[in-house]
C-alpha cells in the first residue's frame, strides 16, 4: 500500500465537527509542530495533510469550539482501535481448537492500549467512528463489541494486505454487514451433521476393519468435506464446467468417496492385504483404471460427472499426486488452463476462465514449507498461466509429521506466504461448522468476482498420528493429551442443535450407526478370489510398439508457403529492421540455398503442425526470443512496444500457437506443462529450459510425474523438454542437462531422449511427436537441443532431408560411405561431440577409411537393429568406441554400453573415450575444456586409443 493510499483511508473516518477540529489543527501544526498535542502532531506526521482540505475547502472552524483536544484523542484513539480490530482481530480470534493458541489474547486489540475505558467509547456516536452505523449501534461501545463478533471469533480475516481498495472495500463491507454468513435453516443444519457423522463414520469404519493399516485420517479435519461439497453445488449454477483439485494425502480417502464418488468397495479392495487373495469389487465400480505398475491407494486421484440434474452440470478431478506433497500445485493450474483454453484457430488460444476452476488443499507445513509453492502462487496473475484464480485451503493440523510449528516456519501463521501476494486470507476453527461453509462460500464468491486466489486456513489436528501406525504422544504428548480430551466436530455439533431443540439426543448415534451398517453391507458383500502371483500388468502394447512408420515429410511447396507467411505482419507494425532481414534471409533459405538451418527448420515444424490442425503451447525462460537469439518468434514493435506472433499470421493455421517466456522457475512451470498436456492430450506442449541443466531443478517433477505417471496412474503426456546441451567452454552449469538422469528413468518406452544433430531431424522428430497426440502411443519427449550448433553450417539440411525423410534414431556422419569393408574402428556417440568429429575429419589432410562414424539421435528407445545391421555390413571390424563429451560417470556411456555389450558378444572390444569421471561435469576454464575436447576428438580418430571397457 502507498503512502497516499494509507493516509487516504485514514482521513476518510472524519466527520462532521471532527473534521473542522482535525483542519484547525493542521493550520497550528503548520506554524509551529510543537504547539498541537502530541498524539495529534504524530497523525499529520503519519497520514500528512488531511486529504479534504485539497478537495473540499471545509471550514470546520466554528464547529471546532466546541470540541476539545480531549474529545479529538478519545474519537481518533477509536477510530485506531477499529482499524486495529481489522487488521489485528486475528490476533485474538478463537480459530483453534486445539493447542497452545486456543485461548490467545492481544493488547492490540485492547481498549486500554489506545487510552481508553468503556465509559469513554459509551460516550462516543457510532456514526463518528465507523461508515456502517445503524439503529442496533448507537455508540462507539457498540461499534467495537460488534465489530468483534466479525473479526474476533471463530472465524477471522486478514485483508489489510490486498491493496486494490475495490477489493478490500468489498471484504470489508462483506465481513462487518455480515453478508457472507451462509444462512441455514434447521433442515440445512441436520444435513450438514448428516455430512459430517458420514465422514466421521466412514473413518471410523477403516478404523475398524482394516487395523493398523495406512489412511492418513481426515479426523480433526473433518469440515473439509462439506466445504469442498458446497463449491461443488455452487458450481451447479454458474458457468463452472471443471473442478480441478490437488491435495497431499491428509483426508485424501475421505474426499475420494466422499466429493469424487469412489466406490467404498473399491476403496476397500485396495486395503486387503492377502498373499494369495484379493477382495474384488463389484462390477459397477471397477471403473477407475490405473497405469500398470499403480501406487498406493492414497495416491490415486479420480474423475466425476456431477450435478446432470442441475442446470450446469460439473466434472470433478482430483489429481494423482505423490509424496512429494506440494508439487501437485503447478500440475493442477496445468490442468485448468488447458480446460479454461480454445485451441481450435489460429493466434492464442481464447481463454474462459469461468469455465474451470482450481482447488489445492495444502498441508501447514508444506505450504510454507515447500518452495514449489510460491512458484506457483507467482503464477497466478501472469497472462501465459493465469486461471482466474484458485481456491486454496490449508488442511491445518498444526503439526507436521513430528515437527512442531516452531521448528517448521519463522512466521506467526502457515497462510503468511500468500500475503507476497496480496491473497486474502480467512483463519476458521474447523470446530464451528457453519463458520466454515461461510468462509469457503466467501472464497468461491470473491474468485467469481475478482477473478484472484483466496486462502482459507481451515484450522483443527490430526486426531491419531501421521499414517495411524505412528505414535504421535512421544513428540507432541501436551498438545495429544488436548486432542485426547476433546470431542470430534461431529459430537461438538450435534449438542449445539439439540440445545436448540433442532434434533434428538440420540440423533447422532442413530447416523452413525446408519453409516456403519452401509459400510458394513458394502464390505461383507465383496467376494474374495484366489490369486496366483502377484505380479504388474504388461505395458501396453501401443507403447511397446515403434515408432518408425510415422511419416513426417511435408511438400516443398507447402514448405516454401509455410516459409513466405511467417513473414505476414499486421498493418503499421514496426519490426527491428535488423531483425526483420534475418527473417526474410531466412525465409528465402530454400529458394537460394536449398538448405535450412535450426531455427528455420524448427519454425517450419511448428508451422506444419499448426497447417495439420494440431494447437502448440511453447513456454520457457526466454522462449519467446530463443535464449540463443535464434527462435523470434514473438516480436515487438520498436515504436509502440507491442508484440507479435508470426505463427499467428498464418493463412494455414488451423490451431494456435501459445506461447508465453515463462517466470524464472523450474519445478513450478514444469509441472504447469506437464498438466497442461494431460488436461489436453491433443496439444503439442513443450518446455524450454533456459540451459539444459536448469532442469536439475525441476527433478520431482521429471521423476514422479513425467517419467513414471502413466505407469503409475494411466495418465499420459506426450509433452516435449528442449534441454540446450554441449560443452564450449561454459563451465559446469551452462554444459550438461545431465542427460544420464533421464536415462536412468528410462524404462518400458515411458519416454523418448534425444539428441539430434541437424536441422531436418528436429523437423522430423517435432512432427513424429505432434502424431501421437492423444493416441495410446503418446509419450514425452525429451530432446538435448544446441547452443553453439544452431548456427553451425554443419547442422543445417538440405531440402530434400524435410520433403522425403523422416526421424531416423541412427545417422552416419555426412560424407562417409553408407558401410566400409575397410573400417577396423566403429565410433557411435551423440550430439555436439560428433560435429567435433566431423569438422576434424573433414579438415584433416589424411584419409580416415579404417574408421567408421555413427551418431546416436536417438538414445532411448535405443536403436539396438539399426547399430547391429551397421556392424554387419562391416566385415573386418576390430573395435567398437563410444565417444562423449561428458565424464565417464555422466553422459549416455553407463546406459548404451550394456547394449553394445551384448551386441557385440565379446567377439568386438568395446572402448570408452571422453572425459574421466568426474563430480562436476565440466571444467570451468575454457582453455582446459578446449584442451580436453581436442583430446577426445584426436584419440577417437587415432586407432587402439580408448578405455578398455572388457
Amino acid at each position: 500500500m502507498t503512502q497516499q493510499e494509507s493516509s487516504e483511508r485514514f482521513w476518510k473516518n472524519f466527520h462532521g465537527p471532527n473534521m473542522g477540529y482535525v483542519e484547525e489543527q493542521y493550520e497550528t501544526y503548520l506554524e509551529n509542530p510543537e504547539a498541537v498535542d502530541p498524539s495529534i502532531k504524530t497523525l499529520f506526521e503519519v497520514y500528512g495533510a488531511p486529504e479534504w482540505l485539497e478537495t473540499e475547502g471545509v471550514n470546520g472552524k466554528a464547529i471546532a469550539q466546541t470540541t476539545s483536544s480531549n474529545d479529538i484523542k478519545k474519537i481518533t484513539s477509536a477510530m485506531k482501535l477499529v482499524e486495529a480490530i481489522r487488521r489485528y482481530g486475528h490476533l485474538e480470534a478463537d480459530i483453534y481448537p486445539v493447542g497452545q493458541d486456543k485461548n490467545r489474547t492481544s493488547s492490540l486489540i485492547d481498549p486500554r492500549t489506545y487510552g481508553l475505558e468503556k465509559e469513554d467509547l459509551e460516550a462516543i456516536p457510532s456514526e463518528l467512528i465507523w461508515e456502517n452505523s445503524n439503529n442496533h449501534v448507537k455508540t462507539a461501545q457498540d461499534v467495537i463489541e460488534f465489530l468483534k463478533k466479525q473479526y474476533v471469533g471463530t472465524i477471522s480475516f486478514e485483508y489489510d494486505h490486498v491493496n486494490n481498495d475495490a477489493e478490500r472495500e468489498w471484504l470489508q463491507q462483506k465481513v462487518e454487514t455480515g453478508s457472507y454468513k451462509v444462512d441455514f435453516n434447521n433442515e440445512e443444519k441436520k444435513q450438514l451433521l448428516e455430512k459430517i457423522a458420514d465422514v466421521e463414520g466412514f473413518e471410523n469404519f477403516l478404523a475398524k476393519t482394516f487395523v493398523a493399516q495406512k489412511r492418513f485420517s481426515i479426523e480433526g479435519l473433518e469440515m473439509m468435506v462439506p466445504m469442498l461439497d458446497r463449491i461443488v453445488q455452487l458450481s451447479f449454477y454458474d458457468d463452472t464446467e471443471n473442478i480441478l483439485m490437488g491435495m497431499a494425502h491428509r483426508g485424501r480417502l475421505s474426499v475420494l468417496t466422499h466429493i469424487l464418488g469412489k466406490p467404498f468397495d473399491k476403496l476397500f479392495s485396495e486395503f486387503h492385504h492377502s498373499s494369495d487373495k484379493e477382495l474384488i469389487p463389484s462390477a459397477g465400480s471397477r471403473a477407475i483404471t490405473y497405469g500398470w505398475t499403480g501406487d498406493v491407494k492414497y495416491h490415486f486421484g479420480a474423475e466425476r460427472k456431477a450435478g446432470e440434474e442441475k442446470p450446469s452440470p460439473t466434472r470433478i478431478t482430483l489429481a494423482h499426486n505423490p509424496s512429494h506433497l506440494e508439487f501437485v500445485n503447478p500440475v493442477v493450474q496445468g490442468f485448468t488452463r488447458a480446460a479454461q483454453d480454445f485451441r481450435f484457430e489460429r493466434g492464442y488460444p481464447k481463454n474462459s476462465i469461468n469455465k474451470a476452476l482450481s482447488i489445492l488443499i495444502h498441508g501447514d507445513a508444506a505450504f510454507i514449507g515447500e518452495g514449489v509453492v510460491a512458484e506457483t502462487l507467482n503464477m497466478g496473475a501472469l497472462p501465459g498461466y493465469s486461471t482466474g484464480g484458485t481456491i486454496h485451503l490449508i488442511a491445518n493440523n498444526q503439526v507436521g509429521f513430528t515437527t512442531s510449528q516452531n521448528q517448521g516456519r519463522s512466521t506467526r501463521y502457515a497462510s503468511d506466504l500468500a500475503k507476497g501476494f496480496e491473497i486474502p486470507i480467512i483463519h476458521v476453527n474447523a470446530d464451528d461448522p457453519e463458520a466454515c461453509v461461510s468462509a469457503v462460500q466467501l472464497a468461491y464468491e470473491y474468485r467469481n468476482t475478482f477473478h484472484k486466489d483466496f486462502l482459507i486456513d481451515l484450522v483443527g489436528y490430526r486426531r491419531y498420528g501421521h499414517n495411524e501406525m505412528d505414535e504421535p504422544r512421544a513428540t507432541q504428548p501436551q498438545l495429544y493429551k488436548q486432542i485426547d480430551e476433546h470431542d470430534t466436530v461431529a459430537t461438538i455439533y450435534a449438542k449445539k442443535l439439540q440445545e436448540a431443540g433442532l434434533i434428538e439426543d440420540n440423533t447422532l448415534e442413530v447416523m452413525m450407526d446408519a453409516v456403519f451398517q452401509k459400510l458394513n453391507d458394502i464390505y461383507t458383500n465383496m467376494k474374495e478370489n484366489s490369486t496366483g502371483e502377484a505380479e504388474a500388468k504388461p505395458v501396453p502394447k501401443a507403447l511397446r510398439n515403434g515408432l518408425a512408420d510415422i511419416e513426417t515429410a511435408v511438400p516443398l511447396d507447402e514448405l516454401k508457403a509455410l516459409n513466405k507467411g511467417l513473414l505476414n505482419r499486421p498493418d503499421g507494425f514496426n519490426s527491428f529492421k535488423k531483425l526483420e532481414r534475418i527473417l526474410k534471409k531466412r525465409s528465402e533459405t530454400f529458394d537460394q540455398e536449398g538448405k535450412a538451418d535450426w531455427a528455420t527448420g524448427e519454425a517450419l515444424a511448428y508451422a506444419s503442425i499448426l497447417q495439420d490442425g494440431i494447437p502448440i503451447r511453447l513456454t520457457g525462460q526466454d522462449s519467446e526470443r530463443g535464449t540463443f537469439a535464434h527462435r523470434h518468434l514473438v516480436l515487438h514493435d520498436v515504436e509502440t512496444g507491442e508484440t507479435y506472433c508470426p505463427m499467428h499470421g498464418l493463412e494455414q493455421a488451423k490451431a494456435t500457437f501459445d506461447i508465453h517466456n515463462s517466470p524464472l522457475s523450474e519445478a513450478g512451470v514444469l509441472g504447469f506443462e506437464y498438466g497442461y498436456s494431460v488436461e489436453a492430450p491433443k496439444t503439442l506442449v513443450l518446455w524450454e529450459a533456459q540451459f539444459g541443466d536448469f532442469a536439475n531443478a525441476g527433478q520431482v517433477i521429471f521423476d514422479q510425474f513425467i517419467s513414471s505417471g502413466r505407469a503409475k496412474w494411466g495418465e499420459k503426456s506426450n509433452m516435449v523438454m528442449l534441454l540446450p546441451h554441449g560443452y564450449e567452454g561454459q563451465g559446469p552449469e551452462h554444459s550438461s542437462a545431465r542427460i544420464e538422469r533421464f536415462l536412468t528413468l528410462a524404462a518400458e518406452n515411458n519416454w523418448i531422449v534425444a539428441n539430434v544433430t541437424t536441422s531436418a531431424q528436429f523437423f522430423h522428430l517435432l512432427r513424429r511427436q505432434a502424431a501421437l497426440v492423444n493416441s495410446e502411443s503418446a509419450r514425452p519427449l525429451i530432446v538435448m537441443t544446441p547452443k553453439s550448433l544452431l548456427r553451425n553450417q554443419r547442422v543445417v539440411s538440405d531440402v530434400e532431408a524435410f520433403t522425403k525423410g523422416k526421424f531416423r534414431p541412427l545417422i552416419q556422419q555426412p560424407g562417409l560411405p553408407l558401410t566400409t569393408k575397410k573400417a577396423k574402428r566403429l565410433i557411435i556417440g551423440s550430439g555436439k561431440v560428433m560435429v567435433d568429429i566431423e569438422e576434424s575429419m573433414s579438415n584433416a589432410e589424411q584419409k580416415h577409411d579404417e574408421i567408421h562414424v555413427l551418431r546416436l539421435e536417438q538414445i532411448y528407445p535405443f536403436p539396438q537393429n539399426d547399430i547391429e545391421h551397421v556392424i554387419k555390413n562391416c566385415p573386418n571390424l576390430e573395435e567398437v568406441v563410444w565417444v562423449q563429451e561428458e565424464p565417464r560417470n555422466m553422459g549416455s556411456w553407463n546406459f548404451v554400453k550394456e547394449p553394445l555389450f551384448k551386441l557385440l558378444d565379446g567377439e568386438i572390444e568395446l572402448k570408452y573415450i571422453g572425459r574421466p569421471e568426474r563430480s562436476s561435469p565440466a571444467v570451468g576454464e575454457p582453455n582446459i575444456h578446449k584442451t580436453e575436447q581436442n583430446r577426445i576428438v584426436r584419440e577417437a580418430l587415432e586407432l587402439s586409443k580408448g578405455g578398455d571397457s572388457k
